[in-house]
């Protein structure tokens, strides 16, 4: 077990108030659009979102997983660290804002018709990606967050967690790509997806 030898950080070092921002600024935007109920406000936060949650993952998963998985067991931790907050508190809002924003904006616009395919395949590519992300992801990023505050972290448990999600984001963002394109047949009222 190789440990860092360094003064543990403590959970205040991490959570920061720019953590609590980049949590709730999504969310407090997403309730600004359902409230309002301006569909193209509603539609903006929901590709917004959508194409963040999903740009982050294909990065996350296809660059910056294989350039972290060369690095040392030290710099693997250092990497880990500052990414811990944004992953730990962004992610997860950005993910439900755009799910949230999703099932608003198809509901106002009369397309969340559950029998339809494309809805239905949707729902299915949905709930992996929230399962996923909520099963394996968060629990993954909070282990490392708890890790981070021992006395000595260990560099192994945070990198063998750390790697698991960026190999996860990649599959995630390659399931996103296919919502995406159910999203396009929908928008173009394509329900059954003929092509």
């Amino acid at each position: 077990m190789e440990n860092i030898n360094a003064t543990p950080l403590r959970f205040r070092s991490i959570i920061t108030p720019k953590s609590y921002i980049l949590f709730f600024l999504p969310i407090i935007v997403c309730v600004i659009a359902v409230a309002v109920g301006n569909i193209i406000f509603l539609d903006y936060v929901h590709v917004l979102s959508g194409g963040v949650w999903t740009g982050i993952d294909l990065f996350m998963g296809f660059i910056v997983g294989p350039v972290i998985g060369k690095l040392t067991p030290a710099a693997r931790a250092e990497v880990i660290k500052n990414l811990v907050p944004y992953m730990l508190f962004f992610m997860p809002s950005i993910a439900s804002v755009a799910v949230t924003a999703g099932y608003y904006l198809a509901s106002s616009e009369s397309v969340f018709i559950i029998t339809s395919p494309a809805i239905f395949i949707s729902g299915i590519l949905v709930i992996l990606l929230i399962l996923q992300g909520f099963g394996i992801f968060m629990p993954n990023e909070v282990r490392i967050f708890l890790e981070l505050g021992k006395p000595q972290p260990d560099v192994n448990k945070m990198t063998r967690l750390a790697m698991m999600n960026f190999r996860l984001s990649g599959l995630q963002g390659a399931m996103q790509i296919a919502l995406i394109f159910i999203m396009a047949n929908i928008a173009n009222n394509n329900l059954y997806l003929h092509f």
